[in-house]
């Protein structure tokens, strides 16, 4: 009997399981760069093609210099391979960064910077003035208070009111860019909570090079450091939240989960899935201190907005973000929720329900066959939910594709020992 001819796939797996630790690094940074180049070329954002070209020199030379010392057989790899990682993410992130800042704030009106980041530092500028952050609101298709001299959809902060913190310095310096620039801000807690969470997680060395490269230096975290993204500081907290349920450090935990939660609506999945997979030292379930930790945070700092105006923060927080607030957004990328509110405008308000009740019914059948979840089991989960959600939602960025991703390294990283690992990352 004749042998089945080898898929791409299979070609692909057994090629990327032969290459060593340094050699896998190399192909990683020669598709980064490769992906710069493009988008360098391709992207009309100012901050996104002007963050391409920057890096295409950075990701090359990492490409070269690891597939030349791959050939070599040395004998501090691991060292080698984290004085790499952190060339690349000087070359990717700090030095993009400080030059879209400094473009930025010669020239704030060219678009050195993503449309969240001007949005974040003008909630900071309302709250240091005892105003309320969400100023604008749909009412029967029209803006109500929107703000004047920009985009509508500029004028919704689609966050909950704790990501005002990262625009604080520049709204108490009342400077809007340099060092006070929101993404320097957010960068900083990104390298704070992803370095103690590297710390903490209990994964080889091998395996946490392969969490720093994907948060941190390649294009899924590099490319939004640098040109505005508010969900690095968010995707870190959650990797620190994730390394304190493994260690079963559930009061840490909560508050961690809890800060993310309190600052972004994407969060809130992996903050209520903790609940099912926290455990105390003996093995019986510790959902109680997380919950408690959790929730009072996300509580106390977002009460007193939703009681104050009530519909104008739902619809910044949800209707928004959710395409329901009759706002055209920029974050509406090709995706089949997207394509099909387009074509047809009733299912975007029905499609996320829908995919809400079939998708919980299965997940649900699920924890019932495997339980109790491990985390790496929620992880896998989780990085399956978010992927839906991104392609169900009306109005969503392909960006958001660093959830997904994560997650299922994440998952990966925290598998059970007696379990085998997969051979992919």
């Amino acid at each position: 009997m004749l042998a089945r001819p080898l898929t791409l796939r299979t070609l692909l797996v057994q090629w990327w399981v032969s290459l060593n630790a340094l050699s896998s690094d190399a192909a990683l940074y020669a598709v980064s760069a490769v992906f710069a180049l493009l988008l360098g070329w391709t992207s009309t954002q100012v901050a996104q093609w002007h963050w391409g070209y920057l890096t295409v020199a950075p990701y090359a030379a990492a490409a070269l210099v690891g597939l030349g010392l791959g050939r070599m057989k040395l004998r501090r790899e691991m060292a080698v391979r984290i004085v790499l990682l952190v060339l690349v993410i000087f070359g990717s992130v700090v030095i993009p960064l400080g030059l879209e800042t400094r473009w930025r704030h010669q020239d704030p009106e060219m678009g050195f910077a993503q449309p969240e980041v001007s949005v974040i530092e003008r909630s900071a500028a309302y709250l240091s003035q005892g105003k309320d952050p969400y100023r604008a609101y749909d009412h029967d298709g029209r803006i109500i208070d929107e703000v004047k001299g920009i985009p509508a959809y500029e004028s919704f902060f689609p966050y909950f009111p704790l990501m005002s913190l990262f625009g604080l310095p520049s709204a108490e310096t009342h400077e809007g860019s340099g060092l006070t620039d929101a993404r320097i801000i957010m960068s900083l807690m990104t390298l704070l909570a992803s370095g103690a969470a590297l710390f903490l997680l209990k994964a080889s060395g091998t395996k946490k090079i392969r969490v720093a490269q994907v948060l941190l230096a390649l294009p899924t975290g590099a490319l939004f450091l640098s040109t505005g993204g508010d969900d690095m500081p968010i995707l870190a907290l959650m990797l620190l939240g994730v390394a304190f349920l493994e260690r079963r450090s559930n009061n840490a935990a909560g508050v961690t989960l809890g800060v993310a939660a309190a600052m972004k609506l994407t969060a809130w999945p992996l903050a209520i899935g903790a609940l099912l997979v926290a455990r105390d030292e003996s093995g019986r379930s510790a959902w109680r201190r997380v919950a408690l930790w959790s929730s009072a945070i996300v509580l106390v700092t977002i009460t007193p907005f939703a009681l104050k105006a009530p519909w104008a923060f739902f619809t910044n927080v949800f209707a928004f973000p959710l395409g329901l607030a009759g706002v055209a957004s920029p974050a509406a990328s090709a995706l089949p929720g997207h394509i099909l509110t387009t074509m047809w405008a009733p299912m975007g308000h029905i499609l996320a329900p829908l995919t809400f009740l079939v998708g919980g019914y299965f997940l649900a059948k699920y924890a019932k066959r495997h339980w109790p979840l491990s985390l790496s089991q929620l992880l896998a989960i989780l990085s399956l939910v978010y992927l839906v959600m991104m392609c169900v939602a009306s109005a969503t960025r392909i960006g958001y594709v660093i959830y997904p991703i994560n997650f299922a390294l994440w998952s990966w990283v925290t598998v059970d020992q007696d379990i085998k690992e997969p051979v992919l990352v």
